[in-house]
C-alpha cells in the first residue's frame, strides 16, 4: 500500500499520540535489514569512523533512546537520540506539535521532553547495538545553570555514543539561543571540552545551530569553533521565521518549523559556514531533505552528513532506501568516485 495513504489516515490522529503509536510499533516490531549492502559511492569518514551512508535520523524523534536499533535495521547510516536533558520534563503544554500537510512541514514546540539522564543512560547501556550513535544534550527548563546541565549530561553519556551534539539552538526553551552569541558560547565550549580533557574523553563533539542568524553570527560562531577545535557543526535546527508562504491555517503556530520550506535556509547557512571553515570542521546537513536530490543539494552546498525527521513523518521509512540509491545515481551522473568529492562543490 502507498504511504501517502496510510498517511492520510495517521494524520487523523493527534500527532503526538501518532508518534508514541510510531515509537511502540518500532520497538515490538522485528525489522530485518531494510535493505541491501549500501552502494560504496555513499561511504565517508568523518567524526573518526566510517559512515556506510550518509543518511542520518535527527534528533527529536527518538527522544528517549527507545527505537535507535530499528532505524540502524531501516537503513540509516547514524542516528542521534535526544534532546535529553539531566532531570526528567514533561516540556510545554500541549498542544504543541502541528502538522502542516499541505506544506509538507511541522511546528512544534515540545521544550525537550525527555524522561532524564539516569532512565535513557540505563536503556542504552542495557541496548549497546551495533551503529552510528549520536546523542543530543540540552538543559532542564527551570535549570539554574544551563552550562552545569550541559556538562553533567556530558559526563554521563560521552563514552556510550560515537558523538555528543550540543543543542544550543531549539527555540523552544526560553533563551536557549542566548548561547549563540560569543562570550556565551566560549563560556560553554570551554567548560564542556575542560570536562573531556578531565575525563580523557575521545568522544567527538558536534554544535547544532539555529537557521535564524545573522552573517555576523556565522562569523562569531566560526571564529568559537575554530578556536576551540570543534569536531563538527549541525545545520540547521528549526526556524521560527519563514511562515510568509506557508498556505496551511496553522502556520503561524509559536514554534520550530521543519520540512520542505526550511530546505533553502538550510542550504545557504551551509554553504556560509563551508566558505569560511573551507572543510576543516564537517557539517551535518538538516532541514528538508525527503528526496535524493534534496539530500544531493545539500552534500554539494557543504555537507558531508546528512539528517532528517520530517520528511520520514510524511514519506514514511522507505525513504531511505529511495534517498540513497538516487543519491547514489546522482553522485555518478555527475562524475563523482565518492561522496566525499562532491562536498561543498557549490561553495568553493
Amino acid at each position: 500500500m502507498n504511504y501517502r495513504i496510510i498517511n492520510s489516515f495517521i494524520n487523523k490522529l493527534d500527532p503526538e499520540l501518532a508518534h508514541s503509536l510510531a515509537i511502540q510499533f518500532l520497538k515490538n516490531l522485528y525489522i530485518p535489514l531494510f535493505s541491501s549492502k549500501d552502494d560504496e559511492i555513499l561511504k565517508i569518514n568523518i567524526l573518526g569512523k566510517e559512515f556506510s551512508n550518509p543518511i542520518g535520523l535527527a534528533a527529536g524523534f527518538d527522544k528517549n533512546g527507545e527505537v535507535y536499533d530499528k532505524m540502524f535495521a531501516l537503513g540509516f547510516g547514524f542516528a542521534e537520540v535526544g534532546t535529553i536533558t539531566p532531570r526528567p520534563q514533561e516540556g510545554n503544554p500541549k498542544p504543541r506539535v502541528f502538522r502542516l500537510i499541505e506544506d509538507d512541514a511541522i511546528i512544534n514546540r515540545l521544550g525537550f521532553p525527555s524522561q532524564g539522564l539516569i532512565k535513557i543512560r540505563s536503556r542504552i547501556e542495557t541496548k549497546r547495538v551495533e551503529g552510528i550513535l549520536g546523542i543530543n544534550i540540552g538543559p532542564n527548563k527551570d535549570s539554574t545553570s544551563r552550562i552545569d546541565d550541559y556538562v553533567e549530561c556530558f559526563k554521563n553519556f560521552h563514552n556510550l555514543c560515537s558523538y555528543i551534539c550540543i543543542n544550543i539552538s531549539s527555540p523552544n526553551t526560553e533563551n536557549l539561543r542566548n548561547f549563540h552569541e560569543q562570550e556565551n558560547l566560549k563560556k560553554l565550549l570551554s567548560e564542556i571540552l575542560n570536562v573531556k580533557k578531565t575525563l580523557s574523553s575521545k568522544t567527538p563533539i558536534v554544535l547544532k545551530i539555529s537557521p535564524d542568524i545573522s552573517d555576523v553570527d556565522i562569523d562569531i560562531i566560526c571564529k568559537s569553533i575554530l578556536e576551540f577545535n570543534l569536531d563538527g557543526l549541525v545545520l540547521t535546527n528549526t526556524s521560527v521565521k519563514l511562515r510568509e508562504n506557508l498556505i496551511n491555517k496553522q502556520k503561524n503556530e509559536t514554534g520550530g518549523l521543519s520540512g520542505a520550506p526550511i530546505k533553502e535556509t538550510s542550504n545557504l547557512i551551509i554553504k556560509k559556514f563551508f566558505k569560511i571553515i573551507k572543510g576543516r570542521v564537517p557539517i551535518i546537513g538538516v532541514g528538508g531533505i525527503d528526496s535524493g536530490i534534496s539530500a544531493y543539494e545539500k552534500i554539494r552546498a557543504g555537507a558531508s552528513l546528512l539528517q532528517l525527521y520530517t520528511g520520514l513523518v510524511y514519506k514514511g521509512p522507505f525513504v531511505v532506501t529511495s534517498i540513497k540509491q538516487e543519491l547514489a545515481e546522482l553522485l555518478k551522473r555527475d562524475g563523482f568516485s565518492s561522496l566525499q568529492k562532491a562536498v561543498g562543490v557549490d561553495s568553493k
